[in-house]
Formats: C-alpha cells, structure tokens, sequence
C-alpha cells in the first residue's frame, strides 16, 4: 500500500508539473552596444578580467543602479573628482589585476574632505604596491557614499556543460563564512529568481528576522533577471561577480557597491 500511495502522490506532483503556467522570461531594455564594445576594447588589449570600473558601466548598460564616480592618476585628480562628486566618497584602487580591493589596504571609505582624500591616495598607493607588486595601477576610483542596506551577493559563472549558472548569497564576508548560496540555469523567470532566495538558509534574516529590516526582495530577484539576460546575450562572459548588492527596504532602489566580469577571447 505504501508503495501504491507513493506512485499516486508522484503522479499527482507530475499532473502540476503539467499544467504549471508557461516560463516567461524577462527581456529588459537594454545598451548591447555600449557592452559589445566594453568587451571588444578590453579582449584587444589582452585583458580578459574587466576592473570594477568597467563592469559596472557594463552593469549600467542593463538596469543596474551605481554610485557616482570619477577617476583619478594622481593624489591631485582624485581631491578634484571627489569635489565634483560631493563628499562624502570612497576612494578604491583601479586595478585589472587586483579582485578583492579591501584585502590589500586598496579601499577607504566616508571620507569627507580633500584632505582625507589625499592622505588616503597618498597612503593607499605604496601600501598597494607592497601587497601586490605584480599588479598593474591605473590610479584610484573615487566613489559617492550612499545609505547601506542589506548585503547581497549575485553573480554568474559558466558551466562548460550547462551554461550559465546564477549564483545568489549573503553578500560582503558571509558568503566566505557561511556559504550559503544557491545555483539556478540561466535564463531564469521572475518566480524562479524568487524561489532562489527562499532556498537559502539566510532567507529568513533577508525577511527581517531577529530585528533585522527586511529588504526588498523582488528588486534583489529582478538583479538576477538582469544578470540572466546578460550572459544568455554575450556568451563570451565567463563569470559575474558583484559582491556586495546593496538591497534596502521595498521601494528603494538596490545598486551595485562593487563587481568584476571575466570575459574569454577567441577559441582557439
């Protein structure tokens, strides 16, 4: 008898599989071309590892929200651009060779005047350098500071046998500590993106569990959608990382605080 019900209940979980509403999937309005030729410059200069910089212009280029910013070679450039950006900022290392920026002493936040700018140029340079001297410096990011909210983690990365897989965790240190992520096939629906977060153990703190405020997690599911119809439109990106998603409660728009893209070349 045990075995008779268990056939009736699989068959009773196919008939819903069955009649389950059709898969619709998001197309966004987006810039292909402002992509297309981010990716084709940097595949001509030899790198296949595209700077926070880049990326996020790329991530602009389809729906992301970032902070303001300006770029600066030099101690002098970089009081100039946080002046025009309004403080106060963060100032970041550029580098194609450098990924976790905070690691390396590359990163200073809530500065707010060009003093603290510069003595943290000043500073940042030379500690850099030590840490990683192999890298390539193209100078220092400055950034305008903006209300933190939930810390998320989304990204992608490119199965050889299944494509693109969509990654979604607890974004900042805890996706190191608690490696509470979950994976999902490219393209993904809007319910699917969803149930992506339900699956996660961190599910309930994003909820707002144990007084923490609940963030918007229909914003956090379109991220994903975006992601998704990124790498489904340029197969030559390997891998998305953007890490940490800043989420705040629902009506205020998420923005990307940091991320990297690898892209791969020609095959051979």
């Amino acid at each position: 008898p045990e075995r008779a019900v268990a056939a009736l209940a699989n068959l009773r979980d196919y008939a819903l599989w069955k009649r389950r509403p059709a898969r619709m999937v998001t197309r966004f309005r987006v810039n292909r071309r402002r992509v297309e030729r981010i990716i084709s410059r940097r595949l001509r200069a030899g790198e296949n590892r595209i700077g926070e910089v880049r990326s996020k212009n790329i991530l602009r280029a389809y729906g992301f929200m970032t902070h303001e910013g300006a770029g600066g070679g030099s101690a002098e450039e970089a009081v100039e651009a946080a002046e025009r950006i309004g403080y106060p900022v963060a100032v970041k290392i550029v580098s194609p060779d450098i990924v976790h920026k905070s690691d390396i002493g590359g990163v200073k936040l809530n500065l707010s005047s060009g003093t603290e700018v510069e003595d943290a140029f000043e500073l940042m340079m030379p500690r850099v350098r030590q840490r990683a001297p192999e890298a390539r410096i193209e100078g220092a990011y400055g950034e305008k500071m903006l209300p933190r909210g939930g810390e998320v983690i989304i990204g992608m990365s490119r199965d050889p046998q299944f494509g693109p897989m969509l990654m979604f965790g607890l974004g900042g240190i805890f996706v190191e500590v608690m490696k509470d992520v979950t994976f999902h096939l490219a393209p993904v629906t809007h319910d699917e993106a969803l149930q992506m977060l339900v699956s996660t153990r961190s599910y309930e703190i994003l909820q707002g569990a144990r007084g923490q405020r609940a963030v918007d997690l229909g914003a956090v599911a379109t991220g994903l959608q975006r992601i998704s119809q990124l790498t489904t439109d340029f197969p030559r990106i390997e891998e998305v990382d953007i890490n940490p998603f800043m989420v705040g409660e629902i009506g205020r728009e998420p923005f990307v605080a940091d991320a990297s893209i690898t892209v791969r070349g020609e095959r051979q």
